[in-house]
């Protein structure tokens, strides 16, 4: 029987062999293919036509690639209930970690809880929600800092007096209160500085375009204005120099390029920078440890200083970053 097998092999040409014995490898390392298949983080953002949270997916993305992760970017626009269905893709492909710059304070909770229960860590970047123990993590510029760097450097420009607007960003969104309450327990400390109108452009460039051409009908002589972020600041500006007012003083927030740009021409004169390049990647840098490990090791909320960009210091400016 043994001679006859061997007879049979002999008879078998080169080529078949080798193609059997390269199947059959290939069978056998299968298992250890298929377990190092790479693991996936989602990273779910806002309208990535705002260059702001354009850099923070790409941070996200490129440090996650770094470490090893394949990467999956969604995009909410703002919307909860598209959101929750993003949440819903990342637990259908069993992410091994969701990076979310979220879509409301209170509306986010129950898409952070859904992923907690699937077993899925949530690291949220940016913006808080009004809820501990669901996420990981909450990582964001410390607004409240910016906001008060942001505002004396508003009151410097203005001399200390003057009527001036403010432009407040979305009122679901905790960023948007937070940075109206550093910008006002500033600049309300100063009896001859007169704010004559306050009003929410939903962080919109084309509605601050619009609200400011309303104001400015209402109160033709306003000295300065002042942004809750640089798209608002952006779509104010043009307003105001459409209407013969480029000379108005307008302080934005973020430190988007756009703006160091019109820092640089002399038109807006001075934005916050949030290092968002910086929370986008230490996010995904504990969603790494945490996958690996199980576990945490910095607490839940964490926040990072901003930093004021003028023009002393804006031709150190690059994307969404100051160098030294």
């Amino acid at each position: 029987m043994f001679k006859l097998i061997l007879q049979n092999i002999k008879s078998l040409s080169y080529p078949f062999l080798v193609s059997c014995f390269v199947v059959a490898g290939a069978m056998l390392m299968a298992p250890t293919a298929l377990a190092q298949e790479k693991k996936l983080i989602a990273i779910i953002v806002p309208s990535p036509e705002n260059p702001f949270f354009k850099t923070e997916a790409d941070a996200a993305e490129a440090k996650a690639k770094a470490l090893g992760y394949d990467t999956l970017i969604l995009v909410h626009n703002d919307d909860a209930v598209k959101q929750d269905q993003l949440f819903d893709t990342a637990i259908a492909r069993k992410a091994a970690a969701i990076i979310c710059d979220n879509a409301g304070a209170d509306a986010s909770i129950a898409a952070v809880k859904k992923a907690k229960s699937a077993g899925i860590p949530t690291f949220l970047v940016d913006r808080e929600i009004n809820a501990t123990g669901v996420a990981v993590a909450q990582l964001v510029s410390n607004n409240y800092q910016g906001a008060t760097l942001g505002a004396q450097e508003f009151l410097k420009l203005m001399g200390e007096k003057g009527s001036y607007v403010e432009l407040i960003g979305k009122e679901t969104d905790t960023n948007a209160g937070v940075r109206s309450k550093g910008y006002n327990d500033v600049l309300s400390q100063y009896p001859d500085l007169k704010k004559v109108a306050a009003q929410s452009a939903n962080w919109s460039q084309t509605e601050a375009f619009q609200k400011v051409q309303t104001i400015i009908q209402q109160f033709p002589d306003i000295k300065g204005l002042i942004s809750g972020n640089d798209t608002m600041a952006l779509g104010a500006y043009a307003a105001l120099k459409a209407a013969g007012k480029g000379n108005v003083i307008v302080v934005g927030f973020d430190g988007s390029p756009d703006v160091a740009q019109s820092i640089k021409a002399g038109e807006i004169k001075a934005t916050v920078l949030q290092p968002i390049v910086k929370l986008s990647e230490t996010a995904v840098e504990q969603a790494d440890q945490y996958v690996k490990s199980g576990k945490a090791d910095k607490p839940e909320k964490q926040s990072i200083d901003c930093v004021l960009i003028n023009s002393d210091n804006v031709g150190k400016y690059t994307t969404f970053e100051l160098k030294d």
